[in-house]
């Protein structure tokens, strides 16, 4: 059981590797899914970019663009999952359609908070940067429990968004927790927290993928599962500075 608990990404878990088994002379390398990744990223960018746009043009292209991102993002996101060998198509099709996303949710927020698109994404950022450096040092250990505490707190904040989804159907809001009080915050704060925890988990998985020897087309996995942890950062982020915001 511990071993299904490496990571609380459903893409980004050891089961990811059980069957997969790298060619001698094709394995993924650390070096591999770095590039991945920063291809993955530069999807993202550009298509935030033209949705940035986009909205200044036309500002009611905002929600089209939301969902066909986010539709189209969960859809492929699963598709990546279940068909990992599919990724080094499905996982830049993500990424463009995440970025949809991102640079309408962005820019709206940047209508009225000037400035907090760039906060998070610096923000974003430089917890990846430290984080990085903190687990390569050695300063995270990445243990049993870590990983237990990190897919427990991970598992609920997944439902409790669910259920204020079903439940706002039903038009009951969690008025405290969505606010700038300090029990909004507060929520806020451990929720990026937790976000920025899965990215040690993140690197864990792929520093043993790279150990594994896994195959080379698991590299555009391993980008796909870090983006799908950084782009929830991201948004934890914008939702966290825009009730700080909201207080001045």
């Amino acid at each position: 059981m511990a071993d299904l608990l490496r990571t609380s990404n459903p893409a980004l878990n050891d089961s990811a590797f059980q069957t997969e088994r790298a060619i001698a002379g094709d394995a993924m390398t650390l070096q591999g899914t770095v590039n991945k990744t920063g291809l993955l990223l530069i999807c993202v960018i550009a298509t935030a970019a033209w949705s940035w746009n986009r909205f200044l043009q036309s500002p009611e292209a905002l929600l089209p663009l939301m969902g066909v991102g986010a539709i189209g993002g969960f859809i492929f996101a699963l598709v990546t999952i279940f068909k990992k060998t599919w990724s080094p198509i499905t996982a830049p099709i993500y990424s463009l359609l995440e970025g949809l996303v991102l640079g309408a949710i962005s820019v709206a927020l940047e209508m009225r908070f000037h400035g907090i698109a760039i906060q998070a994404v610096s923000v974003t950022f430089g917890t990846l940067i430290v984080l990085l450096l903190a687990y390569r040092s050695g300063l995270i250990p990445v243990t049993e429990k870590f990983r237990l505490g990190v897919v427990a707190a991970t598992g609920g904040i997944a439902l409790f968004y669910l259920a204020e989804i079903i439940l706002g159907f039903f038009h009951v809001r969690f008025t405290a927790i969505n606010s700038g009080g300090a029990i909004g915050i507060g929520f806020s704060v451990f929720v990026v927290i937790i976000a920025a925890l899965n990215l040690v988990l993140d690197f864990d998985f792929i520093e043993n993928g790279v150990r594994a020897g896994a195959p080379k087309y698991m590299e555009w996995y391993a980008a796909f599962g870090l983006m799908v942890t950084l782009v929830w950062l991201y948004i934890e982020i914008l939702n966290l500075l825009s009730k700080l915001r909201s207080r001045d």
